[in-house]
């Protein structure tokens, strides 16, 4: 057989992409046990997630000398403390190597079987002489066919999905442990005096009390930041309206004359006007708010200006487009300043009430 004949047999397309087709399936298989191990491991039935509590105790010292023994507790999301199987094929090598051998040998020979013999007489001398003829022939073939087939399948763990990360990454922002018990000791560990757990007990309460005032105190400054940035970012968008409207008008004159210098003019003084309200929104927001006194409009400590058509500086009233929004945001601003001072006032008397009591032996 020839040698080019030795290939015609071989199916190319099963030999490459059966492991190929055998690869992607195994990715199928490798994809739903991970996603079998999610559903099964860290969720239960009911498709919330499945936790692990945590149980652990903590000392603290207090300022009267006392010690808290709290009994803690925190629950863990499972997926978050067991390695997650997520094995992906990373890489498929198809070898395949054919090697045909072939190799032909041919001997022949020929030896003549017959015979002779005869006399020849030389005077004294007599010859005799014989001799023979034969023949030989042989063949030798040889061949040898040789194959290699290999396929190389590579996978590793690609550990957590990135999606699975981030929802683990949230779930890890909003855990937090949480107080089960608490006892009060002395500073050695110590069982307390019902005088001295008396004491003990309403020095505990007021220091809750400073801690909820302290975060009723984080709050109220955080919606009066809003507020105040709400304020000063429509004084902004009012002015943006004024220097258009100065702008336009200086684009409409055919040369700079006296009029256009002061069109030019007031819209330095309209910038000043309304960068002075951003720069003292918050001093005057806190007059306002010491003077305890209900603004019925936008107040005048403001002395804010408006620019007409003509581009004259006139009197900033209700008629301007951001009017009542500035006085709605100065109204809630305010208020804001206004709940912010009194959580501060509440806070500074409780802590002076614990100084106080802490003093008191």
């Amino acid at each position: 057989m020839a040698i080019a004949e030795q290939f015609a047999g071989l199916k190319m397309d099963e030999l490459i992409g059966g492991p190929l087709s055998a690869a992607a399936d195994a990715s199928t298989l490798l994809a739903n046990s991970t996603a079998d191990f999610i559903n099964r491991i860290g969720f239960d039935q009911n498709g919330r997630v499945r936790t692990v509590p945590f149980s652990y105790h903590q000392r603290s010292v207090n300022d009267d000398g006392t010690s808290n023994y709290d009994e803690m507790k925190v629950d863990v999301p499972m997926l978050a403390i067991v390695p997650i199987p997520n094995l992906q094929i990373d890489e498929v090598n198809i070898l395949f190597d054919m090697e045909v051998k072939q190799s032909e040998k041919s001997e022949k020979s020929l030896d003549m079987g017959a015979s002779l013999s005869g006399s020849l007489n030389l005077g004294i001398v007599k010859v005799n002489v014989t001799g023979s003829v034969s023949a030989h022939s042989s063949n030798t073939r040889s061949s040898d066919n040789s194959a290699k087939y290999h396929v190389d399948v590579r996978a590793t763990n690609h550990g957590t999905p990135e999606g699975l990360a981030r929802v683990l990454d949230m779930m890890a922002y909003s855990i937090s442990p949480a107080l089960v018990s608490t006892t009060l000791k002395d500073q050695n560990g110590q069982d307390l005096s019902e005088s001295a757990k008396q004491r003990a007990n309403e020095l505990k309460a007021k220091r809750q009390e400073i801690s909820q005032l302290e975060s009723k105190l984080s709050a109220c400054k955080t919606a009066l930041d809003a507020n105040m940035k709400r304020l000063k970012d429509l004084g902004t968008q009012q002015n943006n309206t004024y220097q258009s409207v100065l702008l336009a008008l200086l684009n409409d004159l055919p040369e700079k004359d006296e009029k256009g210098m002061a069109y030019s003019k007031t819209l330095d003084e309209i910038n000043i006007c309304w960068n002075r309200f951003k720069d003292q929104t918050q001093d005057i927001i806190k007059m306002l708010a010491d003077s305890n006194k209900d603004e019925d409009k936008i107040s005048s400590l403001f002395a804010l200006k408006a620019v007409d058509e003509t581009g004259n500086i006139v009197e900033y009233t209700e008629k301007e487009a951001h009017y009542n929004a500035i006085f709605v945001a100065q109204k809630n601003t305010l208020a804001s300043q206004k709940k912010y001072d009194q959580a501060e006032t509440d806070l500074t008397l409780a802590k002076s009430t614990y100084s106080d009591l802490i003093a008191t032996r």
